[in-house]
């Protein structure tokens, strides 16, 4: 008799204990969303005070919607189809514009020594003659 009595109690105190459990989660999840809810309240209490500043507010103006102040010139870069560049997207130099690269000094040391071994013939030379020393053309 004493071992179904405590059986009962052991069954009633185990549902009660994990309804308690389950309260005291939902207790922690509750205060973990509030602690979140006054951060982004402080977060956007602190950009509303912010926006009171006058600098704040031209400085937003001028990178969100391109404004400027009397007597300012402003510039716009564009890219190849005519579209404005995002601030985010790198300039690059246009084809063509990119300059060779500038040879290894030592491969510009064996190039003299190969020249040394073998020196340019006098045609050769004519084509790299001043402009004054060449040739009319023959008509």
């Amino acid at each position: 008799m004493l071992f179904v009595v405590v059986a009962v109690l052991t069954v009633s105190y185990a549902s009660s204990l994990k309804t308690w459990l389950q309260q005291r989660e939902h207790i922690a999840d509750l205060k973990a969303q509030i602690a979140q809810s006054e951060q982004e309240i402080s977060v956007l209490e602190r950009e509303k005070r912010r926006w009171d500043d006058d600098a704040y507010a031209e400085q937003q103006a001028r990178e969100r919607f391109n404004f400027v102040m009397p007597g300012e010139r402003a510039y716009r870069v564009l890219d190849k189809n005519g579209r404005p560049l995002d601030v985010d997207q790198p300039l690059s130099a246009p084809a063509g514009t990119e300059e060779a690269p500038t040879p290894a000094w030592w491969d510009v040391a064996w190039e003299s020594v190969l020249l040394a071994g073998d020196p340019p013939t006098a045609a050769e030379t004519k084509q790299d003659a001043p402009a004054d020393k060449l040739e009319a053309p023959q008509q």
